[in-house]
């Protein structure tokens, strides 16, 4: 996935992190596949990696900290929120 496609929407989520306290998303392009990559290859704006935070990948040992979920869930909302009042340009806009 190239970064200039996820660019806007990581600035976005980025300042709805700073508005709600938290810490913002870095950015850190993670090696391997998911769907974000087909979308991505579309030229669709794409953001991967909002879900929840842990470790393990695939991996019996896989967990996730509910803990950071109501954090992961409001920056989620956030950046909806954002986008459907003003969305990010993709291909045909």
């Amino acid at each position: 996935m190239s970064p200039d496609v996820a660019l806007p929407l990581l600035e976005l989520a980025q300042a709805a992190a700073k508005d709600l306290g938290l810490t913002p998303p870095d950015g850190v392009p993670a090696p391997g596949a998911s769907d974000a990559n087909f979308t991505a290859a579309l030229g669709v704006p794409t953001l991967d990696g909002l879900g929840g935070v842990g470790g393990g990948a695939h991996a019996r040992g896989e967990y996730v900290d509910v803990g950071l979920m109501p954090d992961r869930t409001a920056l989620l909302a956030a950046l909806i929120e954002r986008l459907l009042a003003e969305p990010v340009p993709g291909p045909g806009r």
